[in-house]
């Protein structure tokens, strides 16, 4: 009788491993697809409205994005729905926020009136401050984001939102190899001052890194294949004989290795930009839709696997692919008015395999150009997600098929 029961107990327990493996498979896929947020910009005049924008990030099944603001329409809009939204505070209005008082206010205004309805996960505060252009707002950076931390504190949303600030490449003086990055001289104080504080509040930092400009700037020495995500042999860094294959997690790591300079190694680094131009002027080299189609399908490939970059291998790197939409009032160069997967009338600028399940429009393209040049870079994200489940299940069939036959061995073992 005695062994009976020990049989059964065995028996159960291998059943509750059995489903705990189970559980664990479906675990890492949602973790994987909730490393992608997408860019949702607003600087067009013929953009739909936010709650046709809501419909479409879910019926593409996105739970993350980021804007450059806190409009009141969006975050009412996304009130009660699964996406979780990335804010921020416009440049211009840091050295107001320098004030406790005045960032107290900006949080009872801007943020705790819509939360928790709407999912706010982060602020950003301003965008890319260290950069060439414009050096007057960067000593109001860490001193604002102090005082909106602090505010956040005083009505207890501390625990939910951090409060960081997307950098441009810019402020490293070296990124190659990897290895060799470092901040530039003028930055460095500075950038102490905000390592500091994204330490001590556990926040990432995040970095708007687009490989595309360095292959612009220099076609005939940068590899297509290696910025796309493309098959290629890479590079290998000569000093950790880490191998990239990639152009983009060489980006990150260079960044990693500046911030462990000057002596911070333990925060997280997240992408908050990323994309591909589908249009540009003649000296814009690469914008295509091609190249776009493929880099951001490369790029989606990769996130539905939930890699980390070679120095951090087994930290999912959380990206925001820029950007939603075309967005036709904004300056600059041709490229900066396509970045989007979406027209404004919501059709496919092309297709990269986010195949909305509701609108039947999302699925068309907006010229036969688009159709043509996307044809054969064209993928699935349900597809891809089918994949990773049936490679799950044959785990799943794989070791049930080993525990079952060690089940079997251990009933015909005399006792």
């Amino acid at each position: 009788m005695s062994k009976m029961f020990s049989r059964i107990a065995m028996n159960r327990s291998i059943v509750l491993l059995l489903f705990s493996l189970t559980f664990l498979e479906h675990g890492m896929l949602f973790q994987r697809v909730s490393s992608l947020g997408i860019n949702y910009g607003q600087v067009g005049d013929n953009l739909p409205p936010p709650d046709k924008v809501l419909q479409l990030l879910s019926s593409l099944h996105i739970n993350k994005t980021r804007i450059y603001d806190t409009n009141p329409q969006v975050l009412t809009s996304f009130a009660n729905s699964n996406i979780e939204l990335f804010v921020t505070v416009e440049n211009e209005m840091l050295p107001s926020l320098v004030d406790p008082q005045q960032a107290l206010q900006w949080v009872t205004t801007r943020i705790k009136p819509y939360f928790p309805a709407t999912k706010i996960g982060g602020i950003a505060v301003g965008n890319e401050l260290y950069t060439d252009d414009d050096s007057s707002l960067i000593g109001y950076l860490v001193p604002a984001m102090m005082s909106i931390h602090g505010a956040l504190v005083q009505t207890g949303l501390d625990k939910y939102i951090q409060v960081s600030t997307p950098n441009s490449l810019s402020v490293l003086q070296e990124s190659y190899p990897p290895s060799a990055g470092c901040f530039r001289p003028q930055v460095a104080s500075v950038m102490t001052q905000l390592l500091s504080f994204l330490r001590s509040t556990k926040s990432p930092f995040w970095i708007n890194a687009y490989p595309y400009f360095a292959y612009k700037d220099s076609p005939a020495k940068i590899p297509l294949d290696y910025v796309l995500f493309n098959p290629n042999p890479g590079m290998v860094d000569p000093y950790t004989k880490y191998h990239y294959d990639n152009m983009l997690y060489a980006q990150v790591d260079a960044v990693i290795f500046a911030m462990a300079r000057l002596g911070f190694k333990d925060i997280e680094v997240g992408v908050s930009e990323t994309g591909w131009p589908s249009k540009g002027d003649g000296d814009e080299v690469g914008a295509t839709v091609a190249n776009a189609a493929v880099y951001n399908k490369n790029l989606l490939r990769r996130q539905l696997q939930g890699e980390g970059t070679p120095l951090r291998p087994n930290m999912r790197l959380d990206v925001y692919l820029f950007a939603l939409f075309n967005e036709d009032l904004k300056p600059g160069p041709t490229s900066e008015r396509n970045y989007g997967l979406y027209q404004p009338d919501e059709t496919m600028a092309y297709n990269v395999g986010l195949l909305s399940s509701s609108s039947p429009s999302s699925t068309s393209s907006t010229s036969s150009q688009s159709t043509t040049s996307s044809t054969n870079s064209v993928i699935s994200l349900t597809s891809s997600a089918s994949t990773a489940i049936k490679k799950g299940k044959e785990r799943f069939i794989c070791w049930t098929c080993v525990y079952l036959l060690a089940i079997h061995m251990i009933i015909r073992r005399p006792y």
